[in-house]
């Protein structure tokens, strides 16, 4: 420690009797590991997340269903031979807040499997930068558009970016770039995408958690190859590009970013200089240079001299054509003008979200700093632009987001890239989707999951009343006793809440009956976090039969933030339940959708007539509808039914023909001997082994499945349906396969 006067002794000594914070002059007199240039703001602190959750697997997507006409999937089995799906590594889409992701990537078992594929090579990421960053997307809902607004989840995480301005964000992204670099490689290297509203904040950061010395471009990706369409601004010059900062972790990082490939029109070639020969071949020149006069000749008699009209020799670079454009190759420099905006991007690329950044970004950035076979990642992925890209340029991938919808979004894309990489023949991988699932609810009530389960029972148990509370306090709900079963009353109906580590199971239902039978209960509401598989609609049938009302919940994730629950900003959706029909046929076996049922009300329609001004549309959910509320420019309201059928409810639905094959196995640390080892949750993991689903350009949705060939015997089918929203509801049937069925399944 330096050495001190009795001075400023005396004057820390009342600092601290004061409880007030030291000057900073005091931070670097203390101590010695002082650093000449620091980002310091309110609230910094060094301490990183290390918790370590389990991730669940809730979805493995392996091969995808060929893309095959109506009478084929009536009539053909064989399996399509094009495309190859690669072994080894299985990559992951993970829901889930990325600070706690990251934390239990890096401290958790999944890191060895991630140092087993030579680690992480690459990182991309594009945070929420814009403190009026719009998080909506458009949604299609039979012929119609409408914008989805964030959930409250989203709406919390982006409040603890920017709820302090500044100060938060930076706070943010410097805890998850710590993460972030410790998951790196040591030949790895970070892109970090911003804009003029961060870049100099964000630079300071990386420079901090990188260190300044290896920081090794600032790349400006200017919006197409001039300032075209950039917004004017008064008093200043128009903005027209952003900012990515490109670090590496050490010295030694791999880079192929030598060329870039440009593409021109003809007509652009030749704006360009670029000529054509006697064969029709495009080319380019350039000065002779310090060639000798022996190197002229042979380049010569190859035909790669130009001689120009006053007799100076050129040498001649024959550029190749693609169609009816010209492909040259370039030095890549740090500003990138050739790749168009997200206004510009391909139709094809197009999934409705504001923030979406195009391919050709990330296929620059990708090729840059990545070899085949390598694991990239992206832990603000949205709708899934590196995972796309990556799987086309055959590297691995982890990628996250937070938004349910983003992930649901990312799953379509990901296996419309299976689909064309197998009608390509090429090869491809098999990804599943995870989540922290009921483990992140553990955390957020203080149970560690690495305990016995006999343990953990014991922290839930002590912690359940309080959870319990504030599961009340967020449905609006009062605290009522003398029940069994019930906690709480809302609006004339008694609320019993299902347990928080649990499904709510047909027994806890068939309790709940009895003591509205016993005590003459007529209406009630059920919340639960999930429910078991097979539940509906006979459960509430069977209440309906007993003259009992049931209304079941979902408990969203929300729940346990505090500031959600007190600004009334939770909301409890209704249970949805699908029907279906199996089609068996000795050892075939198809799926037929012939229902979908929700009753979710999200707002009223009177409260969102009262609130719109002329010219102005609201989209309400009421008692399973989705309504379009507008006012024309007379004020004259008019309302427009979106879901016509129930069918239009529906943008995703997906079979599993062998559920209950393939045990949900999560890892977690013994606490005595210290090694990582392997727990049945007692779930299973849902195989995605054939879907339909609604895309930009294909509205339509299949209603039954191709048949699939199964061994005899008895076995569970389940079924997976999403909504236009993204929610997502399951639920398994039980055939028997290998017995000659007649009727109506008799005839293929």
């Amino acid at each position: 420690m330096p050495r001190l006067t009795e001075q400023e002794k005396q004057e820390i000594i009342r600092y601290i009797e004061a409880d007030v914070p030291l000057p900073d002059k005091y931070r670097f007199l203390l101590f010695a590991d002082k650093r000449e240039v620091e980002l310091v703001w309110d609230g910094k602190t060094n301490e990183v997340c290390n918790t370590v959750l389990p991730f669940q697997v809730i979805e493995r997507v392996g091969e995808p269903r060929a893309e095959k006409d109506k009478a084929a999937q009536m009539t053909s089995f064989a399996p399509d031979a094009r495309g190859r799906q690669l072994r080894s590594w299985t990559n992951k889409l993970i829901w889930g807040n990325n600070r706690l992701v990251l934390s239990s990537l890096k401290n958790g078992p999944l890191r060895e499997e991630i140092e087993n594929q030579g680690g992480l090579k690459l990182i991309y990421i594009d945070p929420p930068f814009d403190v009026g960053t719009d998080f909506s997307v458009d949604l299609q809902i039979g012929t119609d558009a409408i914008t989805k607004k964030p959930n409250t989840l989203e709406e919390i995480a982006y409040r603890d970016t920017w709820g302090k301005g500044a100060d938060s964000f930076i706070a943010m992204i410097y805890e998850r770039l710590v993460l972030m670099r410790d998951l790196l490689a040591e030949d790895g290297g970070i892109y970090v995408h911003c804009d003029w509203r961060v870049s100099g904040m964000v630079r300071l950061v990386l420079d901090e958690v990188f260190g300044s010395d290896n920081f090794l471009n600032h790349i400006v990706w200017v919006y197409g190859q001039s300032a075209r369409g950039a917004k004017a601004i008064g008093g200043q010059f128009a903005r027209n590009h952003d900012d990515i900062l490109y670090y590496r972790r050490s010295p030694g990082h791999r880079f192929n970013g030598d060329l870039v490939e440009r593409s021109y029109s003809f007509g652009e070639a030749k704006e360009a200089g670029f000529r054509q020969d006697e064969k029709g071949q495009w080319f380019k020149t350039a000065p002779r240079g310090d060639y000798t006069d022996k190197s002229i000749a042979r380049l010569e008699s190859e035909g790669r001299i130009h001689r120009t009209r006053n007799g100076s020799i050129r040498i001649k670079y024959v550029l190749p054509t693609v169609g009816d454009h010209v492909v040259e190759y370039v030095p890549a420099g740090d500003s990138w003008v050739d790749i168009p905006d997200a206004m510009h991007m391909p139709k094809s690329e197009i999934t409705g979200y504001a923030t979406q950044k195009p391919e050709a970004l990330l296929e620059r950035i990708i090729k840059a700093s990545s070899n085949e076979g390598d694991l990239v990642a992206d832990f603000f992925c949205g709708s899934g632009t590196t995972a796309a890209v990556a799987e086309r340029l055959g590297r691995k991938w982890i990628v996250c987001d937070l938004g349910k919808f983003a992930i649901h979004t990312a799953r379509k894309r990901m296996i419309g890239v299976q689909r064309e990489l197998r009608a390509e023949g090429k090869y491809y991988r098999a990804f599943e989707i995870l989540s922290l699932g009921k483990y992140e609810r553990h955390h957020y009530m203080g149970i560690d999951p690495n305990l016995p389960e006999a343990e953990q029972q014991k922290q839930l148990e002590t912690r359940q009343a309080a959870v319990f509370d504030l599961i009340l306090q967020a449905y609006r709900a009062e605290r009522t006793d003398g029940y069994a079963r019930f906690q709480g009353k809302k609006d004339g109906r008694l609320v019993a809440v299902g347990p928080v580590n649990t499904p709510v199971t047909r027994l806890f239902v068939e309790e709940v009956i009895l003591e509205c039978r016993q005590k003459h209960i007529p209406r009630v509401d059920i919340l639960g976090f999930e429910y078991e598989m097979g539940l509906f609609p006979n459960v509430l049938n069977e209440a309906r039969a007993e003259g009992v009302d049931i209304a079941l919940k979902c408990i969203p994730a929300e729940v346990f933030d505090r500031r959600a629950v007190e600004k009334n900003q939770v909301v409890f959706s209704d249970v949805a339940f699908i029907e279906v029909k199996p089609h068996v046929y000795e050892n075939m076996v198809a799926v037929e959708l012939t229902g979908f049922s929700v009753s979710s009300s999200q707002d009223s329609i009177s409260a969102a007539e009262m609130s719109l001004k002329d010219k102005a549309a609201r989209i309400v959910v009421e008692r399973g509808q989705i309504i379009k509320v507008r006012r024309d420019a007379h004020g004259v309201v008019i309302r427009q039914v979106l879901t016509r059928h129930w069918t239009d409810w529906i943008d995703y639905w997906a079979v599993d023909f062998d559920f209950g094959s393939r045990q949900e196995i999560i890892r977690v640390r013994n606490q005595e001997s210290g090694e990582w080892e392997e727990r049945w949750t007692g779930d299973y993991v849902f195989a995605n082994e054939w879907q339909s689903f609604r895309t930009k350009k294909n509205r339509g949705l299949l209603l039954k499945s191709e048949f699939h060939e199964c061994s005899p015997g008895p076995r569970r089918i389940a079924v997976r349906v999403v909504d236009v929203f993204g929610n997502d509801t399951m639920t398994v049937v039980e055939v028997t396969v290998g017995v000659k069925n007649y009727g109506e399944t008799d005839s293929l």
